[in-house]
């Protein structure tokens, strides 16, 4: 198995295998899916500094309605101080933590599994952490939060972030330098550059139009930084997937409309723009992009119109 499939098999797992055991006995009974209330509760006796951020307009992929960050400072974890943390909400649901400063060794230097290891990051699939040891970060994720593979979004509202606070683009117009129908060779280097970093994996002939998949992780699209999966066959891009959040649904919905105009077929999974080219899927948070020629076949032979 090449060392690109083994990351994608480790997100898989994160996924699949994911519970809330870690944040249990890291956060003195927290875990993930608490209310706010709950969580507050149970946390404010450790902290020496506690701040609330609520967001009159959401743009967490994972919230429809309310978006909430609790960020905590020099907290008393089960197995160290932790110097910043912050846990987010979405819809009253606690759904992602960021840790930082002492951040790797209290959260992980008790634990008797061994991490699975990518690039810069160590993958911990069963807790859903993701950890960054180069710059002392850690990620507790929900599968929602892993879907669109938010450990490469830093949370503006940790302390050590609010400096290098970013404004994300919140358009979700395809990106210039995705060129559909594009070489493989002329348009790598560029999906390299935009992403954190990139993976790439051989298919396993299931799909006749794609042989070759490249994860492009941490790319903006909608206001955030997120996973595109690029699929090329003989060497072409043609299939393109933005992974997105079911809580930003109507958000990225009105984007496509705004940027490609109404929708031209609907039905209970998808949402058509852009003359087929561009797809909102809804049984799982995605954008679909297709080569103008591969679009023509969808709609025949797919969606039978």
């Amino acid at each position: 198995m090449k060392l690109s499939l083994t990351l994608s098999v480790i997100l898989v797992l994160a996924i699949i295998n994911h519970n809330c055991a870690q944040s249990e006995v890291l956060f003195n009974g927290v875990e993930l899916q608490d209310s706010f209330q709950s969580a507050k509760a149970k946390m404010e006796p450790f902290a020496e500094k506690l701040e609330i951020f609520e967001i009159e307009n959401p743009t967490f992929p994972l919230s429809k309605n309310l978006e909430t960050h609790l960020v905590l400072q020099n907290y008393k974890s089960g197995y160290g101080t932790i110097s910043e943390l912050v846990f987010t909400f979405a819809d009253d649901k606690l759904v992602y933590i960021q840790a930082f400063g002492n951040a790797v060794e209290s959260i992980t230097a008790k634990r008797k599994d061994t991490a699975q290891t990518y690039m810069s990051y160590e993958f911990y699939p069963n807790d859903g952490i993701v950890t960054k040891p180069s710059e002392d970060k850690v990620w507790i994720l929900s599968k929602e939060a892993m879907h669109p593979n938010l450990f490469t979004w830093d949370n503006p509202y940790l302390p050590s972030n609010r400096e290098l606070k970013k404004a994300h683009n919140p358009s979700a117009r395809i990106p210039d330098f995705i060129k559909m129908g594009g070489n493989l060779e002329q348009l790598k280097p560029n999906l390299e550059s935009e992403s954190v970093f990139t993976t790439s994996m051989e298919l396993d002939g299931s799909d006749p139009n794609a042989q070759l998949q490249i994860d492009c992780f941490g790319v903006e699209y909608g206001g955030f930084p997120r996973k595109f999966e690029a699929r090329f066959g003989d060497g072409k891009l043609n299939v393109l997937w933005i992974l997105t959040g079911k809580g930003e649904e109507d958000r990225i919905r009105q984007k496509l409309i705004s940027e490609y105009g109404p929708v031209i077929f609907k039905d209970d999974t998808w949402e058509v723009f852009n003359n087929w080219q561009v797809i909102l899927r809804k049984d799982k948070p995605e954008v679909l992009v297709l080569t103008e020629e591969l679009a023509a076949f969808y709609k025949k032979d797919f969606f039978k119109q």
